[in-house]
């Protein structure tokens, strides 16, 4: 068992790799209309260099930042318990002190910076995670892919069903009745746009958009039941990767090619036909929220894995490289570096700050994305080169630990 004070250079450079690409994918929901994230339809336009960049994004980086954050988040979590447990700690205190204060971080970082949250969700789905901490890595990867399954199967149903009705009703002779339910889906609140309000809200003072989100104060907890079928499979992975050792390097890495191999080409395909499908329609609301939420999962799972793979050959063979120490310093401040990337980004865009909400391109947003990232990899190392944490990850642990860590080293 590895003494706490040592880490592990695969799980923290991945979480840095995963924080910074976080962003690539936020930056849109940060300085766009909410829609804009699952169509370029939605904001934009159809412009040449506006549907690249969506394509580029939603092929390469979508959703798979994010399920590496969610495999790191299990991984870590079951370093955390393993090692409150040799120890002799309460493993259920310590984690759920951890997830309780996670939790009220999560809801302050909604309701008073931006909408686009995830540590509610990883708060609430942790605690459930928790349950299946003795399983075994095998067992673990078997009801991981049930649930996921399950999770594409109600999407699908409902999605999928919507798709059909919009192909029936769309036809020369479509039934009246159908064509009629048709048109109320597309001008319910679940299609409505609404790009003119979001610009108009995000452009103005602070305190109305705080108001906005008050008003739907049952958001973070819909969220968590959209996105459980999703971010509990994921942990449940992270959780048995640490366990089997795959997650900590420790497999050979002709092992680590072999998945890579079998992942990446056949999760980037199947995400560029999807792609593909979607200019076809010409990015139509029902079919791109139809990708967005059920058919792109399965590759995304494939890409996220096998990013997993690929980073973990990259970081062991460079693990001498500079670039690498600031990587992995970055995700050891990946609390830190997650919230304060809201703080900056919602201070650009929006009216309390500079207001450029809606104001830059899709394109346009990447030279934001780079400069961040160096910002990142500038700070992250020198903090912990004279502090043991992050600002925030020692809050954190002060918090869920019931008195003041240690800071310096």
């Amino acid at each position: 068992m590895q003494p706490e004070t040592d880490r592990y250079l695969t799980l923290d450079a991945m979480r840095g790799f995963a924080v910074m690409g976080i962003l690539a994918m936020n930056i849109v929901a940060f300085s766009m209309p909410e829609w804009a994230y699952v169509t370029p339809r939605a904001y934009g336009g159809l412009s040449a260099d506006n549907q690249a960049s969506w394509i580029f994004s939603f092929i390469f980086i979508d959703g798979k930042m994010r399920g590496l954050f969610s495999l790191m988040f299990g991984a870590s979590m079951m370093l955390i318990i393993e090692r409150a447990q040799a120890k002799g700690e309460s493993a259920a205190k310590v984690h759920y002190a951890r997830m309780f204060w996670l939790a009220l971080f999560g809801l302050a970082h909604y309701f008073f910076l931006w909408f686009g949250d995830i540590l509610f969700l990883y708060a609430s789905v942790g605690c459930i995670a928790f349950l299946f901490r003795n399983w075994e890595p095998p067992r673990l990867i078997k009801w991981a892919l049930i649930l996921f399954g399950l999770g594409i199967l109600f999407w699908g149903l409902q999605l999928g069903g919507l798709q059909v009705l919009q192909y029936f009703a769309t036809q020369p002779d479509a039934d009246p009745d159908m064509l009629k339910q048709y048109n109320e889906i597309l001008r319910s609140n679940d299609f409505d746009l609404n790009v003119e309000d979001e610009i108009a809200l995000h452009r103005g003072a602070y305190w109305p958009i705080v108001t906005e989100k008050l008003s739907e104060w049952y958001t973070p907890l819909a969220a968590v039941l959209q996105s459980i079928a999703e971010t509990l499979p994921l942990m449940m992975i992270g959780m048995a990767m640490k366990k089997n050792g795959f997650i900590t390097g420790e497999w050979d890495a002709a092992a680590y090619t072999q998945w890579a191999k079998r992942l990446v080409p056949a999760g980037l395909t199947a995400s560029a036909a999807l792609a593909a499908y979607l200019v076809f329609v010409d990015y139509d609301l029902i079919s791109s929220l139809a990708v967005f939420l059920a058919w792109s999962a399965i590759p995304r799972l494939m890409l996220t894995v096998g990013y997993a793979a690929l980073l973990i050959l990259f970081i062991t063979r460079t693990a001498h490289r500079k670039f690498i120490a600031r990587v992995a310093a970055t995700g050891q401040a990946a609390f830190t570096n997650y919230l304060g990337t809201s703080i900056l980004m919602t201070t650009l865009f929006y009216g309390y700050g500079f207001g450029l909400f809606g104001s830059v391109s899709r394109v346009g947003l990447w030279p934001i994305v780079f400069a961040v990232w160096v910002l990142m990899l500038l700070w992250s190392q020198p903090w912990l080169a004279q502090y043991r944490y992050g600002p925030l990850e020692w809050l954190w642990r002060s918090l869920a630990r019931g008195q003041v860590q240690a800071m310096t080293r």
